[in-house]
């Protein structure tokens, strides 16, 4: 018998028993109302729903909100406000705590609301917000059409109305609530220790790649003191875009003899840690697109955006079946063994500039093959390559890790808001 269906969680700390009670949102919380008459803030809020209730002019870099804000409502710091529209991973909107500032004002649109801490733990109450067990009452008392403009169609006094599952002991609402807190202070521990890494590679590719004009880098490994050499990126590498030899990419979907609608939307999005970004499509000839012989990928090769994403690198991994070049990206190889070294150099500051100047405005970013393969760069020797590609491919595995690590945790804090919520 599942346990929850009787309202008591799956995990629990020793020494609490029974159900939990069924309280709607009303009967342990206050509807805010209050305007901002007397112009108490001059902060407008937003609800960002990774960041919270945050400035918004901070957050969006401009102002969104009117510059009369004596109709917005006046929130103080521990009340919650609940912003309608929905985002990705946010389907029923989000709801927060303001905890960054004393005081702020929200849009009318936003219901805002305040624990009565008799009966709820304001602490509790934010992270019962962080799960999805009040999505489906929401998405009940929501009016049929649901989105109006974005947002949820929702009165304030529906939403007041949701019902919610709570421990009858305040004491077992705080032990929850501080377990939670403290797994989210180690998450933004490993966060910080992540992006720590992030910048750091970020100051070692500006300080071990020659500046513009200049031919030695600001940090360099001992035993190397010749100046780099300047050389066009044709000369270094080889490019292929042969992925629509056979015709446009329409005809050569139906060159597939095999074509079903699952194969070709068998497709993967490599992933790459260093930067956070996703690298093109790619085919797998499991959906018939092995006869493309020049664009199979290898261990190493690089792919570049040149539509779109310009000046994105990814550097290809050991793949677990064969894969082939997408649309809308171009395959860098080398006959050398210092692929390693010129991924870093592409995403180098001196590189992203001059790929940056050879890129065409439009409706879609764009760079020509040929303009690509004529912007200059600065090489060191063959050993010199090998050792900066290394030294960078540990570091990137280091990132890789931690990246992998704030991951699971993130997932395991999922899993405990499932489990340990009714």
């Amino acid at each position: 018998m599942d346990n929850k269906k009787n309202g008591i969680p799956k995990l629990r700390f020793p020494g609490f028993t029974g159900a939990w009670e069924q309280r709607k949102l009303g009967e342990v919380a206050t509807r805010v109302t209050r305007k901002n008459k007397n112009l108490e803030s001059t902060l407008p809020l937003t609800i960002s729903a990774q960041l919270g209730l945050v400035d918004q002019i901070s957050y969006f870099d401009k102002r969104i909100a009117s510059s009369n804000l004596t109709n917005y409502i006046l929130l103080n710091r521990g009340e919650f406000a609940y912003n309608k529209s929905y985002s990705n991973g946010y389907p029923f909107g989000a709801v927060k705590r303001l905890n960054r500032y004393d005081k702020g004002v929200i849009p009318s649109l936003y219901i805002a609301f305040m624990p009565n801490t008799i009966f709820i733990n304001s602490d509790f109450m934010e992270m019962y917000f962080e799960t999805s067990l009040w999505h489906k009452e929401v998405s009940a008392r929501a009016s049929e059409g649901a989105r109006n403009h974005g947002l949820l169609n929702i009165s304030p006094s529906d939403f007041m109305d949701i019902y919610m599952e709570i421990p009858e002991k305040i004491e077992e609402q705080k032990k929850i609530a501080k377990f939670l807190e403290d797994f989210d202070s180690l998450i933004a521990l490993h966060q910080r220790k992540l992006e720590h890494l992030q910048e750091q590679k970020k100051g070692l590719l500006q300080k071990m790649f020659p500046k513009n004009g200049e031919t030695v880098p600001e940090v360099r490994f001992p035993g190397f003191t010749d100046a780099w050499e300047q050389r066009k990126l044709g000369e270094v590498f080889d490019t292929v875009t042969d992925y629509v030899a056979n015709g446009s990419f329409k005809s050569l979907r139906d060159n597939v003899k095999s074509y079903t609608k699952e194969n070709y939307a068998y497709m993967i999005r490599l992933q790459d840690a260093s930067n956070n970004w996703k690298g093109p499509w790619l085919y797998t000839d499991e959906a018939g697109y092995s006869f493309l012989t020049k664009s199979k990928l290898h261990p190493n090769d690089i792919i570049m955006s040149n539509v779109g994403s310009v000046g994105k690198f990814f550097l290809i991994p050991e793949l677990d079946k064969p894969m082939t070049l997408a649309p809308n990206a171009v395959l860098i190889k080398s006959s050398k063994n210092n692929a390693l070294f010129l991924y870093q150099m592409m995403i180098s500051t001196p590189m992203q500039v001059a790929v940056g100047r050879k890129t065409t405005p439009g409706v879609q970013l764009k760079i020509n093959k040929t303009d690509f393969k004529r912007i200059q760069t600065n090489l060191p020797s063959l050993n010199e390559q090998e050792k900066i590609g290394e030294f960078f491919k540990q570091l990137d595995s280091l990132i890789a890790l931690h990246q992998r690590k704030l991951e699971h945790l993130e997932l395991m804090k999922k899993g405990l808001l499932q489990q340990m919520f009714v």
